[in-house]
Protein backbone atom coordinates (compact mmCIF):
# COMPACT_ATOMS: atom_id res chain seq x y z
CA UNK A 1 0.00 0.00 0.00
CA UNK A 2 1.30 3.44 -0.99
CA UNK A 3 2.40 5.83 1.72
CA UNK A 4 0.65 9.22 1.99
CA UNK A 5 3.35 11.86 1.54
CA UNK A 6 1.15 14.96 1.76
CA UNK A 7 -2.23 15.66 3.28
CA UNK A 8 -3.89 19.07 3.32
CA UNK A 9 -6.91 19.12 5.63
CA UNK A 10 -9.89 21.52 5.49
CA UNK A 11 -7.96 24.36 3.88
CA UNK A 12 -9.93 27.62 3.63
CA UNK A 13 -8.35 30.77 2.20
CA UNK A 14 -10.16 34.10 1.92
CA UNK A 15 -9.07 37.19 -0.02
CA UNK A 16 -10.95 40.50 0.28
CA UNK A 17 -14.42 39.76 -1.09
CA UNK A 18 -13.51 36.30 -2.41
CA UNK A 19 -13.35 32.84 -0.80
CA UNK A 20 -10.60 31.28 -2.92
CA UNK A 21 -10.55 27.91 -1.09
CA UNK A 22 -13.50 26.45 0.80
CA UNK A 23 -12.73 23.51 3.12
CA UNK A 24 -10.39 21.76 0.65
CA UNK A 25 -8.89 18.41 1.62
CA UNK A 26 -6.23 16.94 -0.66
CA UNK A 27 -3.92 13.88 -0.49
CA UNK A 28 -0.83 12.93 -2.47
CA UNK A 29 0.77 9.49 -2.32
CA UNK A 30 4.52 9.04 -2.33
CA UNK A 31 6.00 8.44 -5.80
CA UNK A 32 2.92 9.44 -7.81
CA UNK A 33 2.22 12.17 -10.34
CA UNK A 34 -0.92 13.90 -9.08
CA UNK A 35 -2.73 16.29 -11.43
CA UNK A 36 -4.73 19.25 -10.19
CA UNK A 37 -7.26 20.56 -12.73
CA UNK A 38 -10.01 23.15 -12.75
CA UNK A 39 -11.15 26.37 -14.36
CA UNK A 40 -9.15 29.56 -13.91
CA UNK A 41 -10.03 30.96 -10.51
CA UNK A 42 -11.03 27.53 -9.18
CA UNK A 43 -8.30 27.70 -6.52
CA UNK A 44 -5.56 25.39 -7.86
CA UNK A 45 -2.66 27.84 -7.71
CA UNK A 46 -3.89 29.26 -4.40
CA UNK A 47 -3.86 25.76 -2.87
CA UNK A 48 -0.28 25.23 -4.04
CA UNK A 49 0.77 28.65 -2.73
CA UNK A 50 -0.64 27.66 0.66
CA UNK A 51 1.36 24.43 0.50
CA UNK A 52 4.62 26.11 -0.49
CA UNK A 53 4.43 28.97 2.03
CA UNK A 54 3.72 31.77 -0.44
CA UNK A 55 0.56 32.22 1.64
CA UNK A 56 2.07 31.75 5.13
CA UNK A 57 0.66 29.79 8.03
CA UNK A 58 -1.92 31.91 9.81
CA UNK A 59 -3.29 33.45 6.60
CA UNK A 60 -5.52 30.40 6.03
CA UNK A 61 -7.52 27.88 8.05
CA UNK A 62 -6.73 24.15 8.09
CA UNK A 63 -3.52 22.15 8.41
CA UNK A 64 -0.77 20.64 6.28
CA UNK A 65 0.77 17.25 7.06
CA UNK A 66 3.95 16.31 5.20
CA UNK A 67 5.54 12.96 6.06
CA UNK A 68 3.06 12.80 8.97
CA UNK A 69 4.48 16.03 10.40
CA UNK A 70 2.33 19.15 10.86
CA UNK A 71 3.92 21.98 8.86
CA UNK A 72 3.54 25.71 9.51
CA UNK A 73 5.46 27.23 6.61
CA UNK A 74 6.01 30.99 6.83
CA UNK A 75 7.69 31.34 3.43
CA UNK A 76 9.08 29.39 0.46
CA UNK A 77 12.41 28.83 2.23
CA UNK A 78 10.59 26.83 4.93
CA UNK A 79 8.91 24.50 2.43
CA UNK A 80 12.11 24.09 0.37
CA UNK A 81 13.95 22.89 3.48
CA UNK A 82 11.47 19.98 3.52
CA UNK A 83 12.11 19.26 -0.18
CA UNK A 84 8.90 20.89 -1.49
CA UNK A 85 9.73 23.02 -4.54
CA UNK A 86 7.22 24.94 -6.68
CA UNK A 87 7.85 26.11 -10.25
CA UNK A 88 5.39 28.88 -11.10
CA UNK A 89 3.88 29.49 -14.53
CA UNK A 90 5.91 32.72 -14.83
CA UNK A 91 9.49 31.48 -14.60
CA UNK A 92 11.65 33.09 -11.90
CA UNK A 93 14.83 33.51 -13.95
CA UNK A 94 17.04 36.57 -14.48
CA UNK A 95 17.66 36.98 -18.24
CA UNK A 96 21.08 38.67 -17.99
CA UNK A 97 22.55 36.11 -15.57
CA UNK A 98 23.99 32.76 -16.66
CA UNK A 99 22.19 29.45 -16.27
CA UNK A 100 24.53 28.50 -13.42
CA UNK A 101 24.03 31.79 -11.58
CA UNK A 102 20.26 31.45 -11.89
CA UNK A 103 20.25 27.87 -10.65
CA UNK A 104 21.95 28.78 -7.38
CA UNK A 105 20.49 32.25 -6.84
CA UNK A 106 19.55 32.30 -3.16
CA UNK A 107 21.20 28.89 -2.75
CA UNK A 108 24.79 29.95 -3.43
CA UNK A 109 27.74 27.56 -3.33
CA UNK A 110 30.61 28.48 -1.03
CA UNK A 111 30.73 30.50 2.17
CA UNK A 112 29.33 33.85 3.26
CA UNK A 113 32.80 35.27 2.77
CA UNK A 114 33.43 33.85 -0.70
CA UNK A 115 31.33 32.25 -3.41
CA UNK A 116 32.78 29.16 -5.07
CA UNK A 117 32.11 29.77 -8.77
CA UNK A 118 33.96 26.64 -9.93
CA UNK A 119 31.70 24.50 -7.71
CA UNK A 120 28.63 26.48 -8.84
CA UNK A 121 29.14 25.89 -12.56
CA UNK A 122 30.37 22.30 -12.13
CA UNK A 123 27.27 21.37 -10.09
CA UNK A 124 25.03 23.26 -12.52
CA UNK A 125 26.44 21.26 -15.44
CA UNK A 126 25.73 18.02 -13.55
CA UNK A 127 22.12 19.04 -12.93
CA UNK A 128 21.62 20.16 -16.54
CA UNK A 129 22.79 16.74 -17.67
CA UNK A 130 20.21 15.12 -15.36
CA UNK A 131 17.37 16.97 -17.12
CA UNK A 132 18.80 16.32 -20.57
CA UNK A 133 19.68 19.93 -21.36
CA UNK A 134 22.78 20.21 -23.54
CA UNK A 135 23.72 23.79 -22.71
CA UNK A 136 26.73 25.21 -20.91
CA UNK A 137 25.94 26.57 -17.47
CA UNK A 138 27.83 29.71 -18.56
CA UNK A 139 25.13 30.51 -21.18
CA UNK A 140 22.96 33.54 -20.46
CA UNK A 141 19.27 32.81 -19.83
CA UNK A 142 18.26 35.36 -22.48
CA UNK A 143 20.05 33.28 -25.11
CA UNK A 144 17.95 30.12 -24.64
CA UNK A 145 14.29 29.48 -25.48
CA UNK A 146 11.35 29.09 -23.11
CA UNK A 147 11.45 25.27 -23.35
CA UNK A 148 15.06 25.19 -22.20
CA UNK A 149 14.33 27.76 -19.48
CA UNK A 150 11.66 25.42 -18.11
CA UNK A 151 14.26 22.65 -17.89
CA UNK A 152 16.63 25.05 -16.10
CA UNK A 153 13.91 25.63 -13.47
CA UNK A 154 13.59 21.86 -12.98
CA UNK A 155 17.37 21.47 -12.73
CA UNK A 156 17.33 24.32 -10.20
CA UNK A 157 14.73 22.37 -8.18
CA UNK A 158 16.93 19.26 -8.26
CA UNK A 159 19.71 21.35 -6.76
CA UNK A 160 17.45 21.97 -3.76
CA UNK A 161 17.10 18.22 -3.06
CA UNK A 162 13.47 18.22 -4.20
CA UNK A 163 11.21 15.41 -2.99
CA UNK A 164 7.84 16.93 -3.97
CA UNK A 165 7.92 18.93 -7.20
CA UNK A 166 4.99 21.24 -7.98
CA UNK A 167 4.63 22.48 -11.56
CA UNK A 168 2.07 25.18 -12.40
CA UNK A 169 1.23 25.09 -16.13
CA UNK A 170 4.71 23.85 -17.08
CA UNK A 171 3.94 23.38 -20.79
CA UNK A 172 1.82 26.51 -21.36
CA UNK A 173 4.57 28.18 -23.43
CA UNK A 174 6.07 25.06 -25.00
CA UNK A 175 5.54 23.45 -28.38
CA UNK A 176 4.49 19.81 -28.71
CA UNK A 177 8.04 18.40 -28.85
CA UNK A 178 9.21 20.42 -25.84
CA UNK A 179 6.09 19.46 -23.88
CA UNK A 180 6.64 15.77 -24.60
CA UNK A 181 10.27 16.06 -23.46
CA UNK A 182 9.23 17.65 -20.16
CA UNK A 183 6.44 15.14 -19.48
CA UNK A 184 8.76 12.22 -20.20
CA UNK A 185 11.23 13.74 -17.75
CA UNK A 186 8.52 13.74 -15.05
CA UNK A 187 7.84 10.07 -15.78
CA UNK A 188 11.56 9.35 -15.44
CA UNK A 189 11.68 11.18 -12.10
CA UNK A 190 8.69 9.10 -10.97
CA UNK A 191 10.68 5.90 -11.65
CA UNK A 192 13.42 7.33 -9.45
CA UNK A 193 10.94 7.88 -6.61
CA UNK A 194 10.10 11.56 -6.96
CA UNK A 195 6.55 12.79 -6.28
CA UNK A 196 5.03 15.49 -8.48
CA UNK A 197 1.94 17.68 -8.53
CA UNK A 198 1.14 19.15 -11.94
CA UNK A 199 -1.41 21.88 -12.72
CA UNK A 200 -2.36 21.99 -16.39
CA UNK A 201 -5.21 22.84 -18.72
CA UNK A 202 -3.87 20.51 -21.42
CA UNK A 203 -6.00 17.48 -20.66
CA UNK A 204 -4.26 15.17 -23.13
CA UNK A 205 -1.00 15.79 -21.26
CA UNK A 206 -2.68 15.18 -17.89
CA UNK A 207 -3.99 11.83 -19.12
CA UNK A 208 -0.49 10.95 -20.37
CA UNK A 209 1.41 11.45 -17.10
CA UNK A 210 -1.01 11.47 -14.16
CA UNK A 211 -1.68 8.60 -11.76
CA UNK A 212 -4.41 10.55 -9.97
CA UNK A 213 -6.50 13.60 -10.94
CA UNK A 214 -8.17 15.95 -8.47
CA UNK A 215 -10.77 18.30 -9.94
CA UNK A 216 -11.42 21.64 -8.21
CA UNK A 217 -14.34 23.93 -8.94
CA UNK A 218 -15.24 27.23 -7.22
CA UNK A 219 -12.72 26.71 -4.43
CA UNK A 220 -13.80 23.17 -3.51
CA UNK A 221 -12.85 19.61 -4.50
CA UNK A 222 -15.39 18.08 -6.88
CA UNK A 223 -13.86 14.61 -7.12
CA UNK A 224 -10.60 12.69 -7.26
CA UNK A 225 -10.13 10.22 -10.13
CA UNK A 226 -7.84 7.27 -9.40
CA UNK A 227 -8.97 4.88 -12.15
CA UNK A 228 -7.04 5.63 -15.35
CA UNK A 229 -9.88 4.19 -17.44
CA UNK A 230 -11.94 7.25 -16.36
CA UNK A 231 -9.30 9.76 -17.45
CA UNK A 232 -11.28 10.85 -20.51
CA UNK A 233 -11.55 14.52 -21.40
CA UNK A 234 -15.36 14.66 -21.29
CA UNK A 235 -15.43 13.43 -17.67
CA UNK A 236 -12.73 15.89 -16.62
CA UNK A 237 -14.34 18.84 -18.43
CA UNK A 238 -17.76 18.11 -16.95
CA UNK A 239 -16.21 18.09 -13.48
CA UNK A 240 -14.32 21.32 -14.15
CA UNK A 241 -17.15 23.42 -15.59
CA UNK A 242 -20.15 21.70 -13.98
CA UNK A 243 -21.81 20.95 -17.29
CA UNK A 244 -21.24 19.02 -20.51
CA UNK A 245 -19.25 20.95 -23.09
CA UNK A 246 -20.36 19.08 -26.18
CA UNK A 247 -18.58 21.30 -28.69
CA UNK A 248 -15.21 22.90 -27.87
CA UNK A 249 -15.63 25.51 -30.61
CA UNK A 250 -18.88 27.47 -30.94
CA UNK A 251 -20.50 27.31 -34.36
CA UNK A 252 -20.09 30.31 -36.64
CA UNK A 253 -21.67 31.15 -39.97
CA UNK A 254 -18.90 32.93 -41.84
CA UNK A 255 -19.87 35.92 -43.97
CA UNK A 256 -16.55 36.89 -45.47
CA UNK A 257 -16.30 40.13 -47.44
CA UNK A 258 -13.65 42.09 -49.27
CA UNK A 259 -9.99 42.41 -48.31
CA UNK A 260 -9.69 44.97 -45.50
CA UNK A 261 -6.06 44.49 -44.50
CA UNK A 262 -3.07 43.58 -46.64
CA UNK A 263 0.65 43.23 -45.94
CA UNK A 264 3.08 43.30 -48.88
CA UNK A 265 6.73 42.24 -48.90
CA UNK A 266 7.11 42.76 -45.15
CA UNK A 267 10.68 42.35 -43.90
CA UNK A 268 11.91 42.73 -40.32
CA UNK A 269 15.43 42.30 -38.91
CA UNK A 270 16.23 41.13 -35.40
CA UNK A 271 16.53 44.21 -33.13
CA UNK A 272 19.87 43.08 -31.64
CA UNK A 273 21.61 40.63 -33.97
CA UNK A 274 22.57 42.20 -37.30
CA UNK A 275 21.72 40.35 -40.48
CA UNK A 276 19.11 38.02 -38.95
CA UNK A 277 15.69 38.34 -40.59
CA UNK A 278 12.76 37.42 -38.37
CA UNK A 279 10.22 38.21 -41.11
CA UNK A 280 11.29 37.60 -44.68
CA UNK A 281 9.14 39.02 -47.49
CA UNK A 282 5.82 38.20 -45.79
CA UNK A 283 2.58 38.72 -47.74
CA UNK A 284 -0.87 38.28 -46.17
CA UNK A 285 -4.46 39.28 -46.88
CA UNK A 286 -7.29 39.56 -44.35
CA UNK A 287 -10.95 39.80 -45.33
CA UNK A 288 -13.83 41.51 -43.58
CA UNK A 289 -15.59 39.13 -41.17
CA UNK A 290 -12.76 36.57 -41.34
CA UNK A 291 -10.82 34.72 -38.66
CA UNK A 292 -7.39 34.24 -40.21
CA UNK A 293 -5.06 31.79 -38.48
CA UNK A 294 -1.26 31.94 -38.43
CA UNK A 295 0.21 28.57 -37.52
CA UNK A 296 3.81 27.53 -37.05
CA UNK A 297 6.31 26.12 -34.60
CA UNK A 298 7.80 28.21 -31.82
CA UNK A 299 10.40 30.56 -33.28
CA UNK A 300 8.67 30.73 -36.66
CA UNK A 301 8.34 34.53 -36.37
CA UNK A 302 4.61 34.83 -35.72
CA UNK A 303 4.84 37.12 -32.67
CA UNK A 304 7.62 39.15 -34.28
CA UNK A 305 5.38 39.70 -37.32
CA UNK A 306 2.42 40.75 -35.17
CA UNK A 307 4.44 43.19 -33.05
CA UNK A 308 6.17 44.73 -36.05
CA UNK A 309 2.82 45.34 -37.74
CA UNK A 310 1.44 46.95 -34.57
CA UNK A 311 3.20 50.29 -34.79
CA UNK A 312 6.66 48.81 -35.32
CA UNK A 313 6.75 47.56 -31.72
CA UNK A 314 9.49 45.06 -32.59
CA UNK A 315 12.42 44.80 -34.96
CA UNK A 316 14.73 46.99 -37.01
CA UNK A 317 15.11 47.81 -40.72
CA UNK A 318 11.38 47.24 -41.22
CA UNK A 319 10.25 47.50 -44.81
CA UNK A 320 7.16 46.68 -46.85
CA UNK A 321 3.62 48.01 -47.15
CA UNK A 322 0.45 47.89 -45.05
CA UNK A 323 -2.87 48.57 -46.76
CA UNK A 324 -6.21 49.09 -45.02
CA UNK A 325 -9.22 49.02 -47.35
CA UNK A 326 -6.83 49.33 -50.28
CA UNK A 327 -5.15 52.47 -48.96
CA UNK A 328 -1.52 52.41 -47.87
CA UNK A 329 -0.99 53.39 -44.23
CA UNK A 330 2.05 53.77 -42.03
CA UNK A 331 2.07 53.04 -38.29
CA UNK A 332 5.04 54.72 -36.64
CA UNK A 333 3.97 53.74 -33.12
CA UNK A 334 1.21 51.74 -31.38
CA UNK A 335 -0.97 54.84 -30.89
CA UNK A 336 -1.15 55.45 -34.65
CA UNK A 337 -2.15 51.79 -35.12
CA UNK A 338 -4.87 52.07 -32.44
CA UNK A 339 -6.21 55.29 -33.99
CA UNK A 340 -6.52 53.42 -37.32
CA UNK A 341 -8.72 50.73 -35.72
CA UNK A 342 -5.95 48.20 -35.12
CA UNK A 343 -5.38 46.24 -31.88
CA UNK A 344 -2.91 43.63 -30.68
CA UNK A 345 -3.51 41.26 -27.75
CA UNK A 346 0.00 40.24 -26.72
CA UNK A 347 0.96 36.70 -25.72
CA UNK A 348 2.78 38.13 -22.69
CA UNK A 349 -0.12 39.42 -20.60
CA UNK A 350 1.96 39.99 -17.46
CA UNK A 351 5.01 41.52 -19.13
CA UNK A 352 3.54 43.69 -21.89
CA UNK A 353 -0.24 43.40 -21.68
CA UNK A 354 -1.39 44.47 -18.23
CA UNK A 355 -0.36 46.82 -15.42
CA UNK A 356 -0.54 44.26 -12.63
CA UNK A 357 -0.52 46.77 -9.78
CA UNK A 358 -3.43 48.73 -11.27
CA UNK A 359 -7.16 48.03 -11.06
CA UNK A 360 -9.25 46.17 -13.63
CA UNK A 361 -10.93 49.50 -14.35
CA UNK A 362 -7.71 51.36 -15.11
CA UNK A 363 -6.31 48.50 -17.23
CA UNK A 364 -9.41 48.34 -19.42
CA UNK A 365 -9.28 52.06 -20.22
CA UNK A 366 -5.49 52.24 -20.61
CA UNK A 367 -5.30 51.59 -24.37
CA UNK A 368 -7.63 54.47 -25.26
CA UNK A 369 -7.97 57.02 -22.43
CA UNK A 370 -9.43 59.57 -24.86
CA UNK A 371 -12.65 57.53 -24.89
CA UNK A 372 -13.32 58.30 -21.23
CA UNK A 373 -12.03 61.90 -21.24
CA UNK A 374 -13.54 65.32 -21.92
CA UNK A 375 -11.10 68.01 -23.06
CA UNK A 376 -8.23 65.77 -21.92
CA UNK A 377 -9.70 65.44 -18.42
CA UNK A 378 -10.47 61.90 -17.28
CA UNK A 379 -14.08 61.15 -16.31
CA UNK A 380 -13.84 58.54 -13.49
CA UNK A 381 -17.57 57.78 -13.59
CA UNK A 382 -17.52 57.07 -17.32
CA UNK A 383 -14.38 54.95 -16.91
CA UNK A 384 -16.06 52.93 -14.14
CA UNK A 385 -19.22 52.33 -16.19
CA UNK A 386 -17.25 51.12 -19.22
CA UNK A 387 -15.16 48.82 -17.01
CA UNK A 388 -18.27 47.33 -15.36
CA UNK A 389 -19.89 46.67 -18.74
CA UNK A 390 -16.73 45.14 -20.22
CA UNK A 391 -16.19 42.89 -17.19
CA UNK A 392 -19.82 41.76 -17.35
CA UNK A 393 -19.59 41.04 -21.09
CA UNK A 394 -16.35 39.09 -20.56
CA UNK A 395 -17.73 37.16 -17.51
CA UNK A 396 -14.70 38.25 -15.46
CA UNK A 397 -14.69 36.75 -11.95
CA UNK A 398 -13.80 39.57 -9.55
CA UNK A 399 -15.10 41.21 -6.39
CA UNK A 400 -15.13 44.61 -8.13
CA UNK A 401 -13.61 46.35 -11.15
CA UNK A 402 -11.61 48.32 -8.57
CA UNK A 403 -9.79 45.09 -7.63
CA UNK A 404 -6.09 44.85 -8.51
CA UNK A 405 -5.40 42.77 -11.63
CA UNK A 406 -2.62 41.05 -9.70
CA UNK A 407 -5.25 39.32 -7.52
CA UNK A 408 -6.98 37.65 -10.49
CA UNK A 409 -6.42 34.17 -11.87
CA UNK A 410 -4.63 33.80 -15.21
CA UNK A 411 -7.86 33.26 -17.12
CA UNK A 412 -9.51 36.32 -15.64
CA UNK A 413 -6.40 38.40 -16.33
CA UNK A 414 -6.67 37.24 -19.94
CA UNK A 415 -10.29 38.42 -20.05
CA UNK A 416 -9.22 41.85 -18.74
CA UNK A 417 -6.51 42.00 -21.44
CA UNK A 418 -9.00 41.14 -24.16
CA UNK A 419 -11.52 43.61 -22.69
CA UNK A 420 -8.85 46.32 -22.75
CA UNK A 421 -8.48 45.97 -26.51
CA UNK A 422 -12.18 45.51 -27.25
CA UNK A 423 -12.65 48.81 -25.39
CA UNK A 424 -10.75 50.50 -28.26
CA UNK A 425 -13.45 49.24 -30.69
CA UNK A 426 -10.98 47.84 -33.23
CA UNK A 427 -11.84 46.84 -36.78
CA UNK A 428 -8.81 44.54 -37.00
CA UNK A 429 -7.68 42.54 -33.97
CA UNK A 430 -4.52 40.41 -33.72
CA UNK A 431 -4.81 37.75 -31.01
CA UNK A 432 -1.43 36.27 -30.07
CA UNK A 433 -1.89 33.04 -28.06
CA UNK A 434 -5.15 34.40 -26.53
CA UNK A 435 -6.01 31.18 -24.66
CA UNK A 436 -2.56 30.24 -23.35
CA UNK A 437 -2.74 28.85 -19.81
CA UNK A 438 -6.52 29.14 -19.43
CA UNK A 439 -9.16 26.47 -18.97
CA UNK A 440 -11.64 25.04 -21.47
CA UNK A 441 -14.58 27.03 -20.10
CA UNK A 442 -12.73 30.37 -20.36
CA UNK A 443 -11.45 29.39 -23.80
CA UNK A 444 -15.01 28.80 -24.98
CA UNK A 445 -16.04 32.26 -23.75
CA UNK A 446 -13.16 33.87 -25.65
CA UNK A 447 -14.08 31.93 -28.79
CA UNK A 448 -17.62 33.29 -28.45
CA UNK A 449 -16.26 36.84 -28.22
CA UNK A 450 -14.25 36.25 -31.42
CA UNK A 451 -17.34 34.93 -33.20
CA UNK A 452 -19.35 37.96 -32.09
CA UNK A 453 -16.65 40.29 -33.42
CA UNK A 454 -16.59 38.77 -36.90
CA UNK A 455 -20.41 38.63 -36.92
CA UNK A 456 -20.28 42.43 -36.58
CA UNK A 457 -17.96 42.62 -39.59
CA UNK A 458 -14.69 42.93 -37.67
CA UNK A 459 -11.64 40.90 -38.72
CA UNK A 460 -9.34 38.76 -36.57
CA UNK A 461 -5.82 37.41 -37.01
CA UNK A 462 -5.49 34.41 -34.70
CA UNK A 463 -2.00 33.19 -33.69
CA UNK A 464 -1.87 29.96 -31.70
CA UNK A 465 0.47 27.08 -30.94
CA UNK A 466 -2.55 24.86 -30.21
CA UNK A 467 -3.37 23.21 -33.51
CA UNK A 468 -6.92 22.12 -32.54
CA UNK A 469 -8.05 25.71 -31.95
CA UNK A 470 -6.41 26.93 -35.17
CA UNK A 471 -8.37 24.23 -37.01
CA UNK A 472 -11.54 24.78 -34.96
CA UNK A 473 -11.70 28.58 -35.20
CA UNK A 474 -10.11 29.77 -38.43
CA UNK A 475 -11.64 30.31 -41.86
CA UNK A 476 -8.24 30.33 -43.50
CA UNK A 477 -4.74 29.50 -42.27
CA UNK A 478 -1.29 30.80 -43.17
CA UNK A 479 1.63 28.55 -42.23
CA UNK A 480 4.82 30.29 -41.11
CA UNK A 481 8.30 28.82 -40.80
CA UNK A 482 11.65 30.54 -40.19
CA UNK A 483 10.21 34.00 -40.85
CA UNK A 484 8.50 33.10 -44.11
CA UNK A 485 4.94 32.24 -45.11
CA UNK A 486 5.35 28.75 -46.53
CA UNK A 487 1.74 27.78 -47.13
CA UNK A 488 -1.92 28.75 -47.10
CA UNK A 489 -4.84 26.39 -46.45
CA UNK A 490 -8.60 26.62 -46.12
CA UNK A 491 -9.84 26.10 -42.57
CA UNK A 492 -12.27 23.47 -43.82
CA UNK A 493 -9.60 21.43 -45.59
CA UNK A 494 -6.63 21.84 -43.23
CA UNK A 495 -5.53 19.11 -40.82
CA UNK A 496 -2.67 18.83 -38.36
CA UNK A 497 -0.96 16.52 -40.84
CA UNK A 498 -1.24 18.91 -43.81
CA UNK A 499 0.04 21.85 -41.75
CA UNK A 500 3.02 19.91 -40.34
CA UNK A 501 3.78 18.49 -43.78
CA UNK A 502 3.91 22.02 -45.14
CA UNK A 503 6.37 23.11 -42.43
CA UNK A 504 8.60 20.05 -42.87
CA UNK A 505 8.65 20.28 -46.66
CA UNK A 506 9.52 24.00 -46.53
CA UNK A 507 12.60 23.06 -44.49
CA UNK A 508 13.68 20.47 -47.02
CA UNK A 509 13.54 23.04 -49.79
CA UNK A 510 15.64 25.56 -47.92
Amino acid sequence: MAKTLLEMKHITKVFPGVKALDDVSFKVEEGEIHALVGENGAGKSTLMKVLSGVHPYGSYDGEILYNNEICKFQNIKDSEKKGIVIIHQELALVPLLTIGENMFLGNEQGTHAKLDWDATFARADELLKMVGLKESSHTLIKDIGIGKQQLVEIAKALGKQVKLLILDEPTASLNDAESKQLLDLLLQFKKEGMTSIIISHKLNEISYVADTITIIRDGGVVETLEDKSKFDEDTIITGMVGRNLTDRFPKRESKIGDVVFEVKNWCVDHPVFDGIKVCDNVNIKLHKGEVLGISGLMGAGRTELAMSLFGKSYGSNISGKILINGKEVSFHNPKSAIDAGFAYVTEDRKGNGLILTETICRNISSAKPSKISHHNILDPGLELNYAKKMSKDMHTKCSSVLESVNNLSGGNQQKVLLGKWLFTEPDILILDEPTRGIDVGAKYEIYCVINEMVKQGKSVIFISSEMPEILGMCDRIYIMSEGKMVGEQSGKDATQETIMSCIINSGKGA
